[in-house]
């Protein structure tokens, strides 16, 4: 059975580094964030790393892995989630992010899920919605 939960996330750090000349279009970069995650979703310090393909200077696309360690509807452990998502010249970012199979550790193993989330340039929190189940039942 599919549980559902939300929250938000903040990020606390965001190293971006570009991989191609800052004029060129298209052009690459990746950047390593960190994020806190609350709600349904209690995370501190999470671990993520993005690759971005800039369309012009503010749009494009990115894919991207966080692991998220800490909790998630009582449940103590950590999972990775990969993640997808647009960004548009209005400043607007869109993402959708799966729980990369396997992933879950500790009470949250067998998780598998799929949420999604659009932020806003400039806010400092991103609310997010998340669809979630376990593949086995709870040891």
């Amino acid at each position: 059975m599919t549980q559902h939960t939300s929250g938000a996330f903040t990020f606390t750090d965001w190293q971006e580094t570009a991989l191609t000349p800052e004029t060129d279009h298209p052009r690459l970069a990746r950047a390593s964030v960190i994020n806190t995650f609350t709600g349904g979703i209690e995370a501190a310090g999470t671990t993520c790393e993005y690759s971005f393909t800039y369309v012009t200077e503010r749009t494009g696309t990115f894919a991207g892995y966080e692991l998220i360690a800490g909790a998630l509807g009582g449940r103590r452990g950590s999972f990775a989630i990969e993640q997808r998502g647009t960004f548009h010249a209005d400043g607007t970012v869109r993402c959708i992010f799966t729980v990369v199979p396997g992933s879950g550790t500790g009470e949250l193993a067998g998780l598998s899920g799929e949420g999604e989330y659009t932020a806003r340039h400039g806010e400092p929190s991103v609310p997010y919605t998340f669809g979630y189940a376990w593949d086995a039942p709870r040891a």
